[in-house]
């Protein structure tokens, strides 16, 4: 029977250094997840905006652009995250948690986009949905410990409540451009900026 061998030095420090690489990793998000989904949102509501003025094309065209856009970009994602995955790449709890936030946020949205669907307003389900942008920003700011998207958050939250009590289509797509530049492309690029300083 063949006794079993321990690591090597050599073997232990690897794991060490991958463990702490993976520990820095995690400290620090690029920002960019935040500015494409932040800046394709901005996009779709300033051109419904223009579509609503001029009457280019259906109310939505644009809308339903950015939800194939959105599912392209999500099964690439998932694609690149499960099958490109390096053999020895560390798996983090900061990771494992995102993912399952990650899986969450998407099956919250498909939700609230079916349910503005089924009826229940397209006013009050844009409200939902920047109510959820708010709760994402929070549960990510403070998992990662990133303050300037805790304030989003809450700033994002009170565009949520003031969606509630416009009337008007034109306001509630003022207000999701709001909402994607200050919860998602601000904050998304002093992430990516605090990102570059680290590296």
């Amino acid at each position: 029977m063949k006794p079993e061998q321990g690591m090597t030095e050599q073997e232990s420090f690897s794991i060490i250094q991958k463990m702490i690489s993976a520990a820095k990793q995690e400290q620090k998000d690029n920002g960019m997840g935040w500015i494409i989904w932040g800046w394709m949102l901005f996009t779709v509501s300033i051109l419904t905006l223009f579509n609503l003025e001029y009457k280019w094309f259906e109310t939505f065209v644009f809308w339903n652009i950015f939800g194939i856009c959105s599912i392209l970009l999500l099964v690439g994602s998932v694609i690149r995250k499960y099958y490109g995955k390096k053999k020895n790449e560390v798996q983090t709890y900061y990771n494992d948690l995102f993912k399952l936030l990650n899986i969450g946020f998407f099956i919250c949205l498909s939700f609230i986009i079916i349910a503005i669907n089924k009826g229940i307003g397209i006013i009050y389900g844009y409200a939902l949905l920047v109510n959820l942008y708010a709760f994402w920003m929070l549960i990510y700011g403070a998992a990662g410990n990133f303050k300037p998207s805790i304030i989003a958050a809450f700033l994002t939250w009170i565009l949520a409540f003031a969606n509630l009590f416009v009337h008007s289509f034109d306001m509630v797509m003022y207000i999701q451009a709001a909402a994607a530049l200050i919860g998602y492309i601000i904050p998304g690029h002093l992430a990516n900026r605090a990102y570059k300083q680290q590296q």
